[in-house]
């Protein structure tokens, strides 16, 4: 019986042993397997010292490059320009060109604006939109021989950008201004608030036309054009050298003569009315004072005293 007990105790001893063991070995791969599972998330985040890093602060310097714009300054694209052209022609029949001109200008969505047709010589304004502008000039100066073409543009940027802004100050005064007319309760007061009220919505008015002025000189360009014949061309041209020169003085000597003429012509009648009573009136004042010359000069022959001693 004692030797019988002794062996079940130790048979417990060592099955109380082997279980802690296990136990034990559970809990370790347990935790093994918590520590894999949470570094497994890990495996692909970059370290503070990694490629990735690199890849991100290059990535920043790129793009500290590009820096936007600052704030009110519109980029190349947003540029406002007010442009402006100048186009000389010769053509062999002015008033052709001047109908074919306006024919091109209706098709652009444009028009005519102040115009000056002769028999040789013709100018006229065309405003079109300004995205067709140099469409435009191209049919234009098909029309004959280029002879000058200039393009010009203004960059109004900064004036409407200034406008812009005096216009969203102006509204918020006036709405300022409106609202203590609303809470004004005497006389006095309703007419001081509706004066400067008045004075306020006057100065946003003159804004706003100004900035539908700039807005309209943007958005439609005008092209001055002047035609000439090719007779009235070529005679210019030959008008340079020393004949040039020569005939260009004797035309100046002709002009200095018919317009000397001119005024001779114009002053003959007051010559006529004037000047002949003036020269009788002269001629009779002289024949007058004649005889009185004599008498002086024998009044001087006369012989003198002698001097009394």
């Amino acid at each position: 019986m004692h030797k019988r007990s002794r062996w079940v105790a130790v048979a417990g001893i060592v099955l109380a042993l082997a279980g802690c063991s296990a136990n034990e070995s559970g809990e370790k791969s347990a935790a093994m397997s918590a520590d894999g599972r949470q570094a497994a998330p890990n495996q692909g985040a970059p370290s503070q010292g990694g490629p990735n890093k690199e890849s991100t602060d290059s990535a920043g310097k790129a793009g500290s490059d590009k820096a936007p714009a600052p704030v009110g300054q519109p980029g190349v694209a947003d540029r406002k320009l007010v442009r402006t052209a100048n186009l000389e022609l010769t053509a062999p029949n002015v008033g052709d060109v001047i109908s074919q001109v306006r024919v091109i200008t209706q098709a652009a969505a444009g028009y005519t604006g102040q115009e000056s047709t002769q028999e040789k010589r013709a100018s006229v304004n065309v405003v079109v939109p300004s995205d067709r502008l140099d469409g435009v000039l191209e049919q234009l100066g098909k029309l004959g021989k280029q002879v000058k073409r200039e393009v010009t543009a203004t960059d109004v940027t900064e004036q409407m950008v200034d406008v812009d802004s005096r216009l969203a100050t102006q509204r918020a005064s006036v709405e300022r201004i409106r609202a203590l007319l609303a809470k004004a309760t005497s006389v006095s007061e309703i007419a001081s608030v509706e004066s400067e009220l008045t004075s306020r919505e006057a100065e946003l008015e003159s804004l706003q036309k100004r900035r539908e002025s700039l807005a309209g000189s943007v958005a439609m360009s005008t092209i001055s054009l002047q035609v000439k014949a090719e007779t009235v061309a070529a005679a210019e041209e030959s008008r340079s050298g020393f004949f040039g020169g020569l005939a260009g003085g004797w035309d100046a000597f002709l002009t200095f003569g018919g317009g000397l003429l001119t005024v001779l012509g114009a002053m003959a009648p007051f010559l006529l009315v004037f000047g002949v009573p003036a020269a009788a009136l002269v001629w009779w004042l002289r024949k007058r004072r004649r005889p009185a010359a004599p008498a002086m000069a024998s009044a001087s022959d006369l012989p003198s005293a002698p001097p009394l001693d």
